[in-house]
């Protein structure tokens, strides 16, 4: 019974991504499968985490294979929120989609591979074996190269060839500190390595097996200097695959590096030094690469890469309370990142373009979808009381105490650009007078089909309401983020469930 509940959220995502490949030329019903198998995933999502949160951290080992042999599955406080996030996530997605892409890239298997990627997805958050979280990175990595080449134009392949060449080598970078890891220490389950480690005496080599390990993480997550795929890829595709990209996927290469460098290699100071400078510098990069930028999409994913600089430079504060800034801010950038690229998605609709000098008038002539977009993007930014603002506000608490004053004034700096950037948009798009090429849009949107404008609707609603809940709820996340920041911090729990429950571990 707990393997079947903690394997829920991935079993239904496969069973849903067959179901729907058994429905190819079905187009209808793929949207009504897609929306329910989603729905039922967000369902084993809420109740997994319930039972996490009520009986503690769940293992299942594969096979009956006891760990360090066989394949092992784990879900704690941490991974149960965000697999939940995703869940919520790839709903409000699903729904957007099923008004907004086109029948042509749907009959080419958009949903099908949708839901693969929704799976590797769940599969890294409950990955306990290193090489098990390898393969959940390719399954992802080729579902998301599916994705981004659907419907073949131009500017499509041209980003996927920059997107698919940087996770490749990413891959083959990640393959090598695996063997490295393995020549190490003779185990690639995550608990046992976490204590195999700690008896390397060659420390050097296990510095380098993080500095490598970091890398290939590092250019999932888009960190500086390994971030130029990003806004070079994702523009081009359907505003539906931008959402799910940049709501989830750089985050689970930083879920991987919180989870790996907090288990495997405990703080020192080499690790400290180097996520701090790549922390400040992927805050500055990004931020100041939003700041040029004259096309909406773009400008959001320059703001991905900022904000991915906000979570490292917590992590590397090595404070309970910034850690658990971090882990809330990872729950609200999931949310309020998917909720700002479908807001983008709608303003295309609206005035036909994606470029500020000929966007506008929004306001004027759609108050109700102004007021509907304006949440997720000063969310964003993390204005009080918003969802943004919590997080932040617990990060920024942790440096100040950890008298670590340049991440304090990195993620201030990189707030005060945020706000720039969402305050040029907001007068750009909604505020600033439509030109009659604009006019032309709305007219266009307007003769929209009535359903598809509702499903988008819906879409939008879905992650405007999880963004209100986690104002709502912002009290019960920062603890469970403080719990799991803890637990992160003295792994001694998540280790002693998985090698072997009830038993004391062997040094």
């Amino acid at each position: 019974m707990t393997g079947f509940l903690l394997l829920g959220p991935l079993l239904l995502r496969f069973a849903t991504a067959i179901a729907l490949m058994f429905a190819w030329r079905q187009i209808v019903w793929q949207r009504y499968i897609s929306l329910v198998g989603e729905a039922l995933a967000v369902t084993a999502s809420a109740v997994l985490l319930w039972q996490v949160q009520t009986k503690g951290t769940l293992v299942m080992q594969a096979g009956n294979w006891a760990a360090p042999y066989g394949i092992s599955f784990v879900v704690d406080s941490f991974s149960a929120m965000l697999l939940l996030v995703a869940s919520m996530v790839g709903l409000g997605v699903s729904l957007f989609a099923a008004g907004s892409m086109l029948n042509n890239r749907l009959r080419f298997g958009f949903y099908p591979i949708y839901h693969f990627l929704l799976a590797g997805i769940s599969g890294a958050f409950l990955a306990g074996d290193i090489f098990n979280l390898y393969v959940w990175f390719e399954v992802m990595i080729i579902s998301s190269f599916v994705l981004l080449t659907l419907g073949g134009e131009r500017s499509q392949i041209e980003g996927a060839v920059k997107y698919f060449t940087l996770n490749f080598l990413a891959s083959i970078i990640f393959l090598t500190a695996l063997a490295m890891l393995y020549g190490l220490t003779g185990t690639l389950n995550m608990a046992d390595l976490s204590l195999r480690l700690a008896q390397v005496e060659q420390r050097s080599l296990v510095d380098i097996c993080a500095f490598i390990l970091f890398v290939a993480f590092g250019i999932k997550s888009a960190v500086f200097p390994l971030y130029f795929w990003l806004p070079a890829s994702y523009h081009t595709p359907p505003v539906a695959v931008t959402a799910i990209f940049g709501g989830l996927l750089t985050k689970v290469g930083v879920y991987a590096i919180i989870r790996v460098f907090t288990l495997l290699f405990p703080w020192d100071a080499f690790i400290e030094q180097m996520l701090g400078a790549v922390a400040v510098l992927t805050i500055l990069s990004g931020g100041l690469g939003a700041l040029v930028q004259k096309h909406v999409v773009k400008s959001v994913s320059w703001l991905i890469i900022c904000h991915i600089g906000f979570m490292l430079a917590a992590v590397a504060t090595h404070n309970q309370q910034a850690l658990a800034g971090a882990l809330f801010y990872m729950v609200h950038d999931m949310v309020a990142k998917t909720g700002v690229f479908l807001a983008t998605g709608i303003m295309y609709r609206l005035v036909a373009s994606h470029l500020y000098s000929k966007m506008g008038g929004v306001m004027q002539k759609h108050p109700g979808w102004s007021v509907l977009l304006v949440i997720p993007l000063f969310s964003l930014v993390g204005i009080p009381p918003l969802s943004g603002f919590w997080p932040k506000l617990s990060m920024l608490i942790g440096m100040a105490t950890a008298e670590k004053w340049w991440f304090f004034g990195a993620v201030l700096v990189g707030s005060f650009i945020t706000l720039v950037v969402v305050m040029r948009l907001w007068i750009e798009v909604f505020w600033k007078p439509a030109s009659q090429e604009e006019v032309v849009g709305f007219r266009y949107f307007k003769q929209y089909p009535t359903a598809k404008q509702g499903a988008m609707l819906l879409g939008m609603l879905v992650m405007v309401g999880c963004s209100l809940l986690i104002v709502y709820g912002a009290p019960q996340l920062q603890s469970w983020s403080l719990q799991a920041a803890e637990d992160l911090l003295s792994p001694q729990v998540y280790l002693e469930q998985v090698l072997k429950i009830g038993k004391e571990i062997e040094p």
